[in-house]
């Protein structure tokens, strides 16, 4: 029993690496379990506009929170591509525009998407509380020209897009306060449709505002990107990512068991042998 007390911290740091490791090697996907209403209602919301409706895609985070939002990004966007929705991405953190370029690279070509058809970057804007005000007004007016320098009057996508009245759904993802900010003035004051995406510890912060249906839905962490990349049968780097958390997760509660039997096991045999 003491043994289990003095197991060496190197071999739980080992078995943890391996637990988090080899899910992606191995390409192990798990099944996040029945999906979360909150993220059924972006994905129904989604599923239930018309063909050429367009949607608005912040990226409102950086690098650190790529292993969360990233898989949520590409799952929307490829839900968007097979409904031939057009996608408008844009930025209100200074490094979300390239990681939006990323994930057009990706799912646009995959799902028969053209850049400037049918999706578009429009990049960064500083000052976001003023830019989110602003395109209530006109959005051609604050972004007037795309990442590539094109002016938006020339891009297919844009075309008919004047303010929040032609955009059928904004879905902000983030990893700070900006979710509230869209709430506050895209929705409550334009009234324009609101979902978020957020990283796991944000989660309790944003509930009330899906619960009081200021947001159509949530989606929470890696376990909505998930649970939303089954929905639209693609299950990729959220599946893997929600393998090596579980794996990894057991592994440490199997340690914790252990310790507590060893634990209890020595004190037990103290007693007896006084």
């Amino acid at each position: 029993m003491e043994r289990l007390l003095r197991i060496d911290r190197r071999v739980i740091f080992v078995l943890i690496f391996a637990a988090v490791l080899v899910p992606f090697l191995a390409n192990l996907k798990l099944k996040p379990g029945a999906p979360s209403p909150s993220t059924r209602d972006v994905y129904d919301f989604i599923g239930k506009l018309p063909a050429g409706a367009a949607i608005m895609l912040a990226f409102d985070y950086g690098p650190a929170s790529m292993p969360e939002l990233q898989p949520m990004a590409a799952a929307i966007c490829r839900h968007a591509f097979r409904r031939d929705l057009r996608v408008i991405c844009l930025a209100l953190s200074p490094q979300g525009f390239l990681l939006a370029d990323r994930v057009l690279a990706e799912t646009g070509p995959q799902e028969g998407a053209a850049y400037g058809e049918d999706y578009v970057n429009l990049g960064f804007k500083p000052g976001y509380t003023a830019v989110v005000l602003n395109m209530g007004q006109s959005i051609p007016g604050v972004y007037s020209q795309d990442t590539k320098g094109t002016p938006v009057e020339r891009l297919p996508v844009m075309r008919g897009i004047r303010n929040y009245s032609d955009i059928a759904l904004i879905v902000d993802l983030a990893s700070s306060n900006t979710p509230a900010t869209w709430v506050a003035f895209a929705h409550e004051r334009f009234k324009v449709p609101v979902a978020a995406g957020i990283t796991a510890v944000m989660a309790t912060e944003y509930y009330p505002f899906y619960q009081s249906k200021q947001l159509v839905g949530l989606l929470n962490g890696l376990k909505g990107a998930a649970e939303y990349e089954y929905l639209i049968e693609n299950p990729d780097r959220g599946a893997m990512g929600m393998a090596s958390q579980s794996i990894a997760h057991a592994v440490i509660i199997v340690f914790v068991i252990l310790g507590n039997v060893g634990y209890f096991g020595a004190r037990r045999r103290r007693r007896v042998t006084r």
